[in-house]
C-alpha cells in the first residue's frame, strides 16, 4: 500500500511492524482493534464507534488480504481508497491506523503454516469460496498477535466470519474478546458493503432482493413456519424480486452457532450474484413452529 502524502491531523498511521510495536508499547488500558480490508463506509463506521465506546484505545487495520481471494476473484478489482479511509478513522476519534504492505503482514512470502478453520469453514462462503476462511482466519490471528488488542470488534454482516472468529478465539485460548456489532443498512435496507459500488443503479435495485428473502423468510419463521418452509417463503421472495437477474448461490438456515436450526434463535444467511458482485447477507431469525430442519 502506497503511503498518502498527509495523514489526518490528529491521526497517527503506521506502516511497518516496528512502528506499530512501538505505538502499542506506549499504551495502558484496554485496546480495541477494527480489521478492515479499506474502502470504509457507515458500517466501519459503526464498528469504529462501537470500539471507541468500550476501549481506552482504538487501532484500525486496513490490509487487503490476498490469501481470502480465489483465482478468479476481485483482489485487483477490490477499491483502495486509503485518503478517504483515513479521513472517516480521524471522524470516528481512532487513535491510530495499521496499513502495511504485503510483506509486512507475510515477510516470508503466502505462509506455509495457515489456520485450518474446521468443518465450519467448509459450508457456506467455505463452500462457494474454498480456502477462503483459511486466509481469513489466519490474517485475524497474525494482526490480533501484532496488534496484542484486548477487543475486537466484527460486524454482524459476515456472519459466518463472526461466528469463526469467536470460534477461534475459543478453541486456540487467544486472550481476546470478541465483539459483535449489528448491520448497517441502507434507508431501503440493502446491507452496506464496499461492494455495493459496484453495483450499476439497476443492479442495486435487483440486489434488494437479498434483504427481501431475508425478511420474508424470518417473518414466516416467526409465525410458526418450519424451517424448510421459511427458506421457501426466502426463496420464493428473492425470486420475485430479482426476476432472475441474479443468482441464488444459497439461502440456509442455520442455529446461531452455524449448526441445524431448532426452536428458538436461528439464523438466516443468503449469498447471492448480482452482475459480477457477490454480495451476502443475513438476519435473526426466531423459529417459534416445531421443524426442525437443516438448511
Amino acid at each position: 500500500m502506497s503511503r498518502p502524502p498527509l495523514a489526518p491531523a490528529g491521526l497517527q498511521v503506521v506502516w511497518t511492524r516496528a512502528e506499530l510495536a512501538e505505538l502499542r508499547a506506549g499504551w495502558s488500558g484496554t485496546v480495541a482493534v477494527v480489521m478492515t480490508m479499506g474502502a470504509l463506509h457507515d458500517g466501519h463506521a459503526a464498528l469504529l464507534r462501537a470500539a471507541a465506546a468500550l476501549a481506552d484505545h482504538v487501532i484500525v487495520t486496513i490490509f487487503v488480504n490476498p490469501l481470502q481471494f480465489g483465482p478468479t476473484e476481485d483482489f485487483d478489482r477490490y477499491p483502495r481508497t486509503i485518503d478517504d479511509d483515513l479521513e472517516i478513522c480521524r471522524r470516528a476519534g481512532v487513535g491510530a491506523v495499521f496499513a502495511p504492505g504485503r510483506g509486512e503482514i507475510y515477510p516470508d512470502g503466502e505462509p506455509l503454516v495457515r489456520v485450518n478453520p474446521g468443518p465450519l469453514g467448509e459450508v457456506l462462503e467455505g463452500a462457494s469460496r474454498p480456502g477462503f476462511f483459511h486466509g481469513v482466519l489466519t490474517v485475524v490471528l497474525k494482526l490480533l498477535n501484532l496488534t496484542r488488542a484486548d477487543l475486537a470488534f466484527f460486524g454482524e454482516k459476515d456472519y459466518q466470519q463472526l461466528t469463526l472468529v469467536r470460534r477461534m478465539a475459543r478453541d486456540l485460548d487467544l486472550p481476546v474478546r470478541i465483539v459483535a456489532v449489528p448491520t448497517v443498512r441502507e434507508p431501503d435496507g440493502l446491507a452496506r458493503s464496499s461492494r455495493n459500488r459496484y453495483l450499476t443503479p439497476q443492479q442495486r435495485q435487483v440486489a434488494l432482493g437479498l434483504a427481501a428473502a431475508l425478511r420474508t423468510g424470518a417473518e414466516a419463521a416467526a409465525t410458526g413456519a418450519a424451517p424448510e418452509t421459511a427458506l421457501a417463503a426466502g426463496r420464493a421472495a428473492f425470486d420475485r424480486h430479482t426476476a432472475g437477474a441474479a443468482e441464488l448461490d444459497y439461502l440456509a438456515l442455520t442455529d446461531p452457532d452455524l449448526g441445524p436450526p431448532a426452536t428458538g434463535a436461528a439464523r438466516l444467511l443468503i449469498a447471492a450474484r448480482v452482475g459480477d458482485t457477490r454480495l451476502i447477507d443475513n438476519a435473526p431469525v426466531e423459529l417459534t413452529g416445531a421443524g426442525t430442519e437443516g438448511p
